[in-house]
């Protein structure tokens, strides 16, 4: 998990996304004649084709986040990368559908049934008879018993990351031929349809030596419409090649090419020709909207026109001056020459030539929007602090207006800007329902009799804080310190929202103006640096898009000598942009009900391991990916922490440290139960309930911004969608995208 959101069942929470990446019974999960199924708020767009318009052969250069450290992806450092190789080599039992809702899939797997429940529940699976692994042998009850055994949690050799439902097998067994596989639980378990996607080879699975190391980097034996031909860690590339074993439609690729390139420089590595397909961030699709719209109009320059440019929507613009200033700082020349003006003159030149040529190139692509399988939420540190109180939480959601956060990220996208009403669910899914109203919508009224209640009021004396570091607090930052040009242009990283500017403390220089206003870089160790203090005209250092509180605005409130004030924890990297800007939104809004926020820039290497994770925050913004299967995949993420044997507290991944006993007994009931009905109606009791305790508030679905080559079909933004990857490819010359979605 991270700010940016994984691959759903990449990782513990077994998510996304991330990262990022998404996920005899032909329908899985029914709804009663009288319940009204939600829909996807928004569409996947992957430029469909039938296959027989796509062309045979082709390499499709894809970017990714990192080369993974694990094919595995049931070990704790498998990632969203570790899952896109999964899907395209190994079996899964189960894809997700576009509404996010597993279905059967037909190339394993002819059906799966429960056909006992009583003394014991018992799955038959019925295997496609075409199916084998790459070396000949036939997928099998042998498989199947190896990562059941490999998985179950009795053999701590196993080095996994997660035995959820593979902990409530009791035995596998051969049916009645080979095609046929009895799995019985020692306990029911809704979610079995979770299990054995993906499914690994006995080689893998069978003795813990081959499970924590031979699947680490290579998987000799692969069972999908592509093999691994190669993990290139030097070129930072996968390498998947198309099956020669595979039964199903065949591969129309001939390779695809996992390339790992950093966020922000898709967009020049798409321009360069080195990718066709790119996640891609707001301002790479500002650059290739403006491309786009300079080739509309033949013979223009990207630089014409009244002197603004759009950056992506309707969220900025840039003057073409400052464009052309951007690209050439971001590219640099290194050429040094005598006469200084001269050089200055050629260097604008041949960044001129530069911009317009990647212009050019840019107007090949194409970006395809959705929104991801996930969604950013505030998180409120329940653990210690004025949040420890359930009534200052409250009042934190009260103050908060969802649509508006969610109009800021993705209104200026064209996407629906609609607030998630669930933490264990999204619009389309099954389990999804809006069920904010258990806490109730923004109140400034209401926001502001909680905090009174809970002995917050104004006018009340404040003690100045020390500037010393807490004990057993961390700096801010990746070391807490900066070197060179950065220590001396750069500003402390921690600013107050609404603190007096009458004082010591001095307005920081905007050293960096851009698409996302001021930057203020990570703080180099002094926690807390500015004083809190009472009355005066209040002054707000904050990132692009926090209101300047207006005079009169509420007076800060205080308890026992203290003043209500909240470390607000931001990563502090190129790509977080929308957070700090959505993190201002939400200081502001606290900021009229008396709440004040220390916002702390720390680097993204740390964000989740030292501030997230171990608790050193207040409120934070990061990602959740929704899961088909929430029973299992987020009651660790809810479930009540719990004293550990060693006296630390054992949080699973709850990190906002806030649950309850009855959230926790309504996730037991509903894994345990078979009835799909009752199931989903208890999954919703226990998001009603998740939302009363006012841990962690939902704001939006992320966007998905996918860049790709005009030509590049059945692949972009996915939404829920498990990528077909057989699909996938490049137009055939002269013949245009069906309209109807891809076949196979």
């Amino acid at each position: 998990m991270s700010h940016n959101g994984v691959a759903l069942r990449a990782v513990t929470r077994s998510v996304a996304f991330l990262t990022a990446g998404a996920l005899a019974v032909t329908a899985v999960s029914g709804c009663s004649s009288e319940e009204k199924r939600s829909k996807p708020l928004a569409a996947q767009d992957i430029a469909p084709a039938a296959r027989d318009r796509v062309a045979d052969g082709g390499t499709l250069h894809w970017a990714v986040d990192a080369v993974p450290e694990t094919l595995n992806t049931f070990q704790s450092d498998a990632d969203a990368t570790s899952t896109t190789v999964a899907q395209a080599v190994l079996p899964s039992m189960y894809r997700l559908d576009a509404n996010g809702r597993p279905q059967v899939h037909p190339d394993y797997l002819e059906s799966a049934k429960v056909v006992g429940t009583e003394p014991k529940q018992v799955v038959l699976y019925k295997l496609n008879q075409q199916a084998v692994w790459s070396d000949g042998r036939e997928i099998g009850a042998a498989d199947f018993a190896a990562q059941w055994r490999a998985l179950s949690g009795k053999d701590s050799a196993y080095w996994t990351a997660r035995n959820a439902g593979y902990d409530r097998i009791e035995k596998i067994e051969r049916g009645a031929d080979d095609l046929e596989v009895r799995v019985t639980f020692a306990r029911p378990y809704a979610d079995w349809r979770s299990l054995f996607s993906p499914l690994y080879p006995k080689d893998v699975m069978g003795t813990p030596d081959a499970f924590n190391d031979s699947a680490r980097k290579k998987l000799k034996v692969t069972a999908g419409p592509f093999t691994l031909k190669k993990v290139d860690r030097k070129d930072d590339e996968v390498i998947l090649t198309r099956s020669a074993r595979w039964w199903g439609h065949p591969a129309k690729l001939d390779q695809i090419v996992l390339r790992a390139v950093p966020r922000d420089k898709r967009a020049t590595a798409l321009a360069a020709g080195e990718i066709e397909l790119a996640d891609v961030d707001s301002e790479a699709l500002g650059r290739i909207g403006l491309a786009a719209r300079a080739g509309a109009k033949p013979g223009s320059s990207p630089l014409a026109g009244p002197g603004r440019l759009p950056g992506h929507g309707s969220a900025g613009a840039l003057s073409a001056a400052d464009a052309l200033r951007a690209w050439a700082l971001a590219h640099g020349d290194d050429e040094d020459d005598a006469d200084e003006e001269l050089s200055a003159r050629q260097k604008e030149r041949r960044a001129l030539a530069a911009y317009k040529r990647e212009q050019t190139a840019l107007k090949r692509f194409e970006v395809r929007r959705s929104l991801e399988p996930a969604y950013t939420q505030l998180a409120l540190n329940g653990a210690s602090g004025p949040l420890a109180d359930e009534r200052v939480r409250r009042a934190v959601a009260r103050a908060i207006d969802r649509k508006a956060l969610a109009g800021v990220v993705l209104s200026p996208l064209g996407l629906p800007a609609v607030p998630v009403g669930s933490h264990l669910a999204l619009s389309g899914q099954d389990a999804y329902a809006d069920n904010s109203g258990a806490l109730g919508g923004q109140d400034t009224e209401e926001a502001q009799a909680l905090l009174a209640d809970a002995g917050w009021v104004a006018g009340g004396k404040v003690e100045k804080e020390k500037k010393e570091k807490k004990k057993g607090e961390k700096a801010a930052g990746a070391e807490g310190k900066k070197t060179g040009r950065d220590s001396e242009k750069e500003d402390d990283g921690t600013y107050v929202v609404g603190e007096d500017d009458k004082g010591d403390d001095k307005e920081p220089k905007d050293h960096h103006k851009g698409a996302d206003g001021p930057r203020h870089l990570a703080q180099d160790g002094k926690q807390y640096a500015n004083k809190l203090t009472q009355g005066g005209a209040p002054g707000a250092y904050a990132p692009k898009g926090t209101a300047a509180p207006a005079a009169g605005a509420t007076k800060v409130l205080a308890k026992k000598g203290k003043a209500l004030a909240l470390r607000f924890v931001l990563p502090s990297g190129p790509g977080s942009g929308t957070l700090r800007t959505v993190a201002g939104r939400i200081s502001s809004m606290l900021e009229k009900v008396g709440i004040r926020t220390e916002i702390s820039k720390v680097s993204d290497e740390s964000y989740f391991k030292d501030h997230i994770a171990s608790g050193q925050y207040d409120l934070a913004l990061y990602s959740w990916p929704a899961s088909a299967f929430p029973a299992t995949d987020a009651r660790p993420i809810f479930a009540k922490p719990v004293p550990a044997a060693d006296g630390s507290l054992n949080v699973e991944q709850n990190y906002t440290r806030v649950g309850t006993d009855q959230v926790d007994q309504l996730f037991d009931q509903a894994v345990a139960t078979l009835d799909e009905g009752r199931s989903r109606s208890l999954i919703r009791k226990a998001d009603s309930r998740i939302w009363a305790a006012a841990g962690s508030i939902p704001l939006y679905q992320r966007p998905q911004l996918t860049a790709a080559k005009k030509d590049v079909v059945n692949a972009g933004a996915f939404g829920f969608q498990t990528p077909v990857y057989e699909d996938m490819g490049f137009l055939k010359k002269g013949v245009k995208a069906s309209a109807g979605p891809s076949a196979g």
